[in-house]
């Protein structure tokens, strides 16, 4: 189960790398910055790149060490 949930986190870490970059209904949904910051916007786009850049990594790390 722990590798499928690891695959899980690279796959939303890129959607939010990709969300950084792209509009699209499914990118928006997912925004990290717009749960945590009450008037999100493109200035808050960039923490998306950080946090998805940080979640991808772990997660691949941990399938890799796996």
């Amino acid at each position: 189960m722990d590798p499928v949930i690891n695959a899980g986190a690279v796959l939303y870490g890129l959607l939010l790398v990709v969300g950084t970059f792209v509009r699209t209904p499914v990118t928006e949904a997912l925004r990290i910055d717009a749960l945590f910051i009450p008037q999100a916007g493109d200035s808050s786009r960039p923490l998306n790149l950080l946090l998805g850049l940080l979640i991808a990594g772990y997660g691949a790390w941990s399938l890799w060490r796996a």
